[in-house]
């Protein structure tokens, strides 16, 4: 068994990073930690720094003043760090694409392992997106 694979099976500790975005994604994000859904129950866990983090939550569009933020975050990271585009605005840029201040979505930004599209996306989805991701990578 690998290292990563070893890192891997304990329970997964998630960053959200909020970029520049209408916060319907971040209450959906927020929305899987309530009893309705219950995350913690599965060891899943919403940690304040991307240091202690397993995996990297990004929503929203990212702007040119959040690109340099987002850079910097991912840098602090340990490796390996599994990244979730989530959310139109954070997989394509959305209805900001065309914006003056778009500095790109997610993938342009940082390397991205998984995308939830929606508009939000449903707790449901992100879960099942979630699971799905770390599965393929034990």
């Amino acid at each position: 068994m690998g290292f990563k694979n070893y890192c891997f099976r304990k329970s997964l500790w998630v960053f959200h990073f909020g970029g520049a975005s209408c916060n319907n994604c971040d209450i959906e994000i927020l929305d899987c930690l309530t009893p309705r859904h219950d995350l913690e129950r599965f060891g899943i866990l919403l940690v304040g720094s991307i240091r202690h983090a397993d995996l990297l939550l990004v929503n929203g569009s990212i702007n040119k003043h959040d690109r340099e933020r987002l850079v910097e975050i991912y840098k602090q990271a340990p490796k390996p760090i599994l990244v979730v585009a989530i959310g139109a605005c954070g997989c394509t840029g959305g209805i900001f694409a065309d914006s003056i201040t778009f500095a790109g979505p997610v993938d342009k930004v940082i390397p991205v392992d998984a995308y939830i599209p929606g508009c939000p996306p449903k707790p449901e989805a992100i879960i099942a997106g979630i699971v799905k991701l770390v599965n393929k990578r034990r």
